[in-house]
């Protein structure tokens, strides 16, 4: 089974979230199975400088503005096919933003030309595909390109929220026929949207949670194409993401001390609160590492945060996004010694907050999937979480029966508002202080499983299904 896998980022090579790290941790995931996945990405200056033992398997001498080439070749260990384009990737600032953090005005075009790309290369190259697996709305259109090509197509929503919208006048440089701007083709309130044109013509739909796939049927998760998602419904299948076991390996991590049992996080977490000037607490060392945004539900937790606090609890956060967010959080740091705020990111610290902290707070409105809940349970930080998409179908909630029958995991709040948050954080500092139900809750984290072998089954199957149709 051969499989091509077109995003517009992947770990380590490109990251800006946890797009990346499914896209990087699904080929080694499949392999397992039986499955020979390749990568398609944009030949941003990070990937074209890692990639080794490039050949070029097709030209394009109009790529959306300029010439184009695509390569084949090796990097971070992946069989990797490259779109080379200067004009559209060799340019810095982020993936998606210029140095004033916003979007490239041409990226449409840019993303357009990554699945016009995949398109020609599944139908002409030497490499022919059996499936071709989209992500989110960067490859959106590769699916409307295919679609008279006969090779079947999957594309998987990691986030309905972007669309990647274009104008209207932009139907014939898309390289879109025009009488499929409709409701029923890629229209979306008078414009095109990449990510509706994928879910019109790829032949299934999946997303990173089955909880997710029927939320995204009710409007107030949809974003506008609930009834596209509901007139799919039947090609609609939600697997969930699983996480990288060997980075993330308590018993291995380079970033750590590390640990096999939830006996060595003391240690670990004695570290932490020294590495970012914390003091010592009886109360319970809470981490969030997470994009500062209203969707990640972090204003409700600068609302809840006294409840934590007044309960003998510590904050650390890393984390960038809004920049009211980001003064917000500096400035409580700067009032409370239990608070320590670190605005960016960094892999590194990332991983000894995970280990060394108690626990870890994902408050988001919505959450398709989210993948630091699994990293919380494989490092026995207990996980708080609001009841929604992934979150709800990975972590069991500490009420009564779940603690009686000794399966519970973490803490779950809904509604997700600030006032519930606050008293899921009351019932941890509890938790917390019932050093015998503590310690079984870590227990039972640590031991979830939470990598790609049952996920990886399912995409495999899925695959099979596509390609003998």
């Amino acid at each position: 089974m051969k499989v091509l896998s077109v995003a517009s980022e992947c770990a380590p090579l490109v990251k800006t979230g946890g797009l990346a790290d499914v896209v990087g941790a699904l080929p080694g995931a499949l392999a397992e199975v039986g499955v020979e996945m390749r990568v398609m990405l944009p030949g941003y200056p990070a990937v074209m400088a890692a990639l080794e033992g490039a050949k070029v398997v097709l030209k394009i001498d109009d790529c959306f503005g300029g010439k184009g080439r695509v390569l084949s070749g090796e990097a971070a260990g992946f069989d990797l096919l490259v779109l080379e384009a200067a004009h559209l990737f060799d340019r810095g600032g982020s993936l998606y933003l210029d140095e004033h953090k916003h979007d490239w005005p041409d990226n449409p075009e840019r993303f357009a030309a990554l699945s016009w790309a995949a398109a020609a290369v599944a139908k002409a190259g030497t490499w022919r595909p059996d499936v071709v697996h989209l992500h989110d709305w960067q490859a959106g259109l590769a699916a409307y390109y295919l679609k008279d090509s006969g090779i079947p197509t999957v594309l998987t929503i990691h986030n309905i929220a972007f669309h990647g919208l274009a104008g209207r006048d932009q139907i014939e440089s898309l390289r879109l026929d025009p009488h499929d701007f409709d409701r029923e083709g890629y229209e979306f309130w008078g414009k095109i949207s990449s990510l509706k044109a994928g879910l019109v013509w790829s032949d299934r739909i999946t997303t990173v949670s089955p909880t997710y796939a029927r939320e995204l049927m009710r409007p107030e998760f949809g974003m506008g194409l609930d009834g596209v998602m509901r007139a799919r419904s039947g090609d609609l299948s939600g697997i969930l993401n699983g996480i990288d076991e060997a980075i993330w390996n308590p018993a291995s991590d380079p970033e750590i001390k590390g640990y096999k049992s939830a006996k060595g996080k003391a240690r670990n977490t004695a570290a932490l609160r020294k590495e970012l000037g914390l003091p010592e607490s009886a109360g319970p060392l809470c981490v969030v590492i997470s994009r500062l945004s209203d969707q990640k539900g972090l204003d409700l937790l600068l609302e809840a945060l006294p409840a934590l606090i007044d309960n003998g609890g510590q904050l650390a956060l890393l984390g960038s996004g809004s920049p009211a967010m980001e003064v917000a959080f500096t400035h409580v740091a700067e009032a409370h010694d239990g608070v320590a705020v670190r605005i960016g990111y960094d892999e590194g610290l990332s991983h000894r907050m995970i280990a060394g902290g108690d626990a870890i707070l994902v408050p988001s409105r919505f959450e398709p999937c989210g993948l630091t809940q699994l990293y919380g349970l494989r490092y026995g930080t207990i996980p708080v979480v609001a009841l929604t998409g992934g979150l709800a179908d990975t972590v069991i909630d500490a009420n009564p029966a779940a603690l009686a029958t000794g399966v519970a995991t973490g803490i779950q709040f809904y509604p997700v508002t600030s006032e519930a948050l606050a008293q899921a954080l009351i019932r941890l500092t509890e938790l917390y202080a019932d050093p015998g139900i503590w310690a079984r809750l870590q227990k039972n984290a640590m031991t979830q499983p939470v990598g790609w072998a049952q996920s990886a089954r399912a995409y495999a199957d899925l695959y099979e299904v596509l390609a003998s149709a």
